[in-house]
């Protein structure tokens, strides 16, 4: 397993852009709830467990494994997350159309947010990526509450010289 430094250090490359990171609070966001939302629907046989649970723990514990106070309080807010998404999922008639549509407005933030950024999504070239959203979005919130600023420390540098190498690939490229 990547450590977190690696999986932040990576996303942040791509995620530079003050505007775009504003994009990425809302878009993954809701992003999340609509995944989630469309998880609960599905119930397994096994003691009426939903598929957002298993994804929730699953997910929980990746994240904690990689960095445990960003993983605490990622269960605190993904927690959030799934209580409303399963309470949506079980209550609103249409609850997995809804979510679709709220799928699109979230990925329609992200790519806002990319246009700004000038540079494509981190899933684009690694799916992992798509798992490292949420978790870097709660690393720049503990950055921005001045929290965990060794962890900013080390990842910052190493996400410059990662995106400047990429600026470098892209003006060989269309060269």
């Amino acid at each position: 397993m990547k450590s977190a430094v690696e999986q932040l250090s990576t996303y942040k490359s791509l995620h530079l852009n003050p505007t775009n990171i504003k994009t990425h609070l809302f878009g993954v966001t809701v992003i999340v709830w609509s995944v989630l939302v469309l998880l609960s629907l599905v119930r397994l046989p096994i003691a009426g467990v939903t598929l957002a649970q298993l994804f929730f723990v699953a997910g929980m514990a990746y994240y904690c494994a990689m960095h445990l106070k960003l993983g605490l309080a990622m269960i605190v807010v993904e927690g959030l997350l799934l209580v409303t998404a399963h309470h949506f999922a079980a209550t609103v008639p249409y609850a997995g159309w809804i979510a679709v549509g709220v799928f699109v407005v979230g990925w329609t933030f992200q790519f806002i947010g990319h246009h700004h950024e000038k540079a494509k999504p981190a899933f684009m070239d690694d799916l992992n990526q798509l798992m490292i959203g949420p978790f870097f979005l709660m690393a720049e919130v503990f950055w921005m509450l001045g929290w965990e600023k060794p962890l900013e420390d080390e990842v910052t540098p190493i996400a410059v010289e990662k995106r400047r190498a990429f600026e470098r690939a892209q003006d060989t490229q269309t060269a």
